[in-house]
């Protein structure tokens, strides 16, 4: 990496080819040519970018002259009325009109200050008079058409002047705004990377937690960044690429910062998106020009984030794009014409690697996929201790706690957690952040912020809080439900008014057919309370049939789990990534079997949801209870909850 003094000296050099002995080669021609005691300084003395010439000290210049030519050539006139005028020819003053569209000019012949000239004397407006022109014959006077006296100097301003300083305003502009900046219509070819220096990622190791695994998987490209001799030596080749596969969140890229942190090497940073154009050929250009500059500065590690932008697979493309594949072709070229001794290690990082191209992920390019998964147990709590270094923690805080209740979470939302926390804490006048502070930043995570101030009548105040606590009841009961944690009727988000906060005890990766029943038993409690305490339902429960709805079908079609298709898949599901669906699931069955799944989904629902309320029915008095409790504080803590149902938390 070049210093900020190498800079400063390289553009000396180049400007003004300075000698070692400290002086210009100009000075030095001079003051080698005569006795050194003959050589005198200049009286006027330009230092290096005092003075710089500008095409617009050029136009001012051209404007001033013509301005002082137009000025110094105007004759004198006294502006009159028209009727003073034709007075002034009637009684002989003037001897000569010139007419011009706007005005009529008098003029006077054989001034006697300076004879041989003329002398426009008088200037009127012209009113429409049709005697006028008689007039003038009548007195013998002599009329012509006046020629206007600013039409040259306006036709050049007009015509070259303006113009010439719009093309160069015009042309400034775009190469500033434009082609200056790397991506413009001057520099198409030029790749957007952002270079950081050697040490200046700001990041290592030790600021990442929750990935061990990728973590170890990455050591080995620090090590031969740092030592590449003992692989080479050995006839070992380091991978050329490491893909970095996540959800989004995860910590991909601070990853790739760590490396680059960890290995003191330059790192070049930039999106997929900043390849693709309009005009096809430039994205491969930009890559041509990325590679170059990073051979010259290896070893050194290019980061490519959201690589799916260009990356995509071209099969089953109808159409293509040009652009995308030329780019997508360039790179493949770039990275497979790699030396192992290059030193130039390839970093890619997307949350969608089933969309790539077969041939990015051979061996020899991306031939190492890291899977940055989401933290477990373990890996929450170090983020959040990490988060929470720079934070004023109170004495009460349990980031155990806090990690326990924020499963599925990914490193950007337990950074979120912390910082919301500590907003909180301000806007309560606190200069520490509680433990209440953290977990109220889980709930608004999780169900958005609190709305106090929103009213509620009467009658749908009562319904929610029933819903909620038939939500609550049927979790406490069902064997494998996650526990309750809070109920609430305050109001949250968008349309939530109420919920129910349950968190699993540990990170669960599998569930049984008995375990996906009850989650819809959960689901279906708020509509049973509803209708055995008002003996209807309301709208409210919309979001809960629709998920218990889904989880029924999933049961029938994805799971195997149904007795007519049993260990059977009826739909072919789109291409995924850590459960994240890309695309919509494909139907792969008969127009009876869609009957079939349809009428045991219905089944399902309906034996669930009668359970269900033979439960609650069972189990009123206790519901009335806890809601009456309820509706007296909004707010029921887990503990609460269990003492009162009569269980053990």
């Amino acid at each position: 990496m070049t210093s900020q003094d190498d800079m400063e000296k390289d553009d000396l050099n180049l400007a003004g080819k300075k000698k070692d002995d400290g002086c210009w080669d100009d000075d030095c021609k001079k003051q080698t040519s005569g006795p050194s005691n003959n050589h005198q300084e200049p009286i006027f003395k330009f230092n290096k970018g005092q003075f710089k010439f500008s095409i617009w000290y050029f136009i001012a210049a051209v404007i001033i002259i013509m301005l002082i030519n137009s000025f110094v050539n105007t004759n004198a006139y006294e502006t009159v009325s028209f009727s003073t005028f034709k007075e002034l020819i009637s009684n002989g003053t003037i001897t000569e009109v010139q007419i011009g569209n706007d005005y009529y000019l008098g003029v006077i012949n054989g001034n006697s200050e300076m004879p041989g000239t003329q002398y426009t004397i008088y200037r009127t407006v012209p009113v429409d008079d049709v005697n006028f022109v008689p007039m003038l014959d009548s007195m013998g006077v002599k009329y012509s058409a006046a020629s206007e006296r600013s039409s040259n100097i306006i036709s050049m301003l007009l015509g070259w002047v303006i113009p010439f300083a719009l093309i160069i305003v015009v042309w400034r502009f775009m190469f500033n705004k434009m082609g200056g900046s790397g991506s413009g219509v001057m520099n198409f070819g030029k790749n957007n990377a952002q270079l950081v220096a050697e040490g200046d990622t700001g990041t290592t190791f030790e600021d990442v937690a929750g990935a061990d695994e990728a973590k170890e998987e990455l050591v080995e490209v620090v090590d031969f960044l740092k030592n590449p001799k003992k692989y080479l030596d050995i006839g070992g080749k380091i991978p050329k690429g490491v893909l970095l596969v996540g959800s989004p969140g995860t910590g991909k890229t601070l990853l790739a910062r760590a490396v680059a942190g960890d290995a003191g090497v330059p790192f070049f940073r930039l999106s997929g998106a900043d390849f693709v154009e309009m005009f096809v050929g430039v994205g491969a250009a930009r890559v041509r020009d990325l590679f170059k500059q990073a051979r010259e500065k290896a070893p050194c590690i290019v980061f490519i984030d959201e690589l799916d932008a260009i990356g995509k697979s071209r099969l089953n493309v109808a159409g293509g794009n040009d652009e995308r594949e030329q780019t997508l072709n360039q790179l493949l070229v770039e990275m497979d014409g790699f030396s192992a001794k290059s030193g130039v290690i390839i970093l890619g990082a997307t949350n969608r690697p089933e969309v790539l191209d077969a041939a990015l992920l051979r061996p020899g390019r991306f031939d190492r996929q890291v899977v940055v998964d989401k933290p477990d147990l373990t890996g929450r709590e170090a983020i959040l201790r990490i988060h929470s270094s720079e934070v004023k923690m109170g004495g009460n805080v349990d980031l155990h706690e806090i990690a326990k209740a924020t499963p599925g979470f990914v490193g950007a939302d337990l950074a979120n957690i912390i910082n919301e926390s500590a907003l909180l804490a301000v806007r309560a006048g606190r200069s520490e952040v509680k433990q209440e502070d953290l977990e109220e930043a889980i709930e608004k995570t999780m169900a958005g912020l609190q709305k106090k101030n929103r009213v509620i009548n009467k009658k749908e105040r009562n319904i929610v809080a029933y819903h909620e606590t038939g939500h609550a009841i049927t979790a406490a009961y069902t064997e494998g439900a996650d526990p309750v944690q809070k109920i609430s009727i305050i109001p949250r988000g968008i349309g939530a008014l109420g919920y129910t906060l349950q968190t699993p005890t540990e990170d669960r990766f599998l569930m049984t057919k008995q375990e996906l029943l009850g989650k819809i038993d959960v689901l279906l409690g708020g509509r049973a309370a509803e209708e055995i305490i008002f003996e209807e339902v309301s709208t409210g429960a919309s979001n809960d049939i629709t998920r218990a709805t889904d989880i029924a079908r999933s049961l029938i079609t994805e799971y195997g789990m149904s007795d007519k298709f049993e260990n059977m898949a009826l739909t072919k599901r789109s291409a995924s990534f850590l459960g994240q669906e890309s695309g919509m699931n494909q139907k792969e069955y008969a127009e009876t079997t869609q009957q079939y799944i349809d009428e045991e989904v219905a089944n399902i629902i309906r034996e669930r949801y009668k359970k269900v309320i033979g439960l609650l029915k069972e189990k009123r008095e206790t519901l009335e209870s806890i809601t009456s409790k309820l509706l007296e504080q909004e707010t029921i803590s887990s503990k609460e909850f269990f003492d009162l149902a009569g269980l053990s938390a």
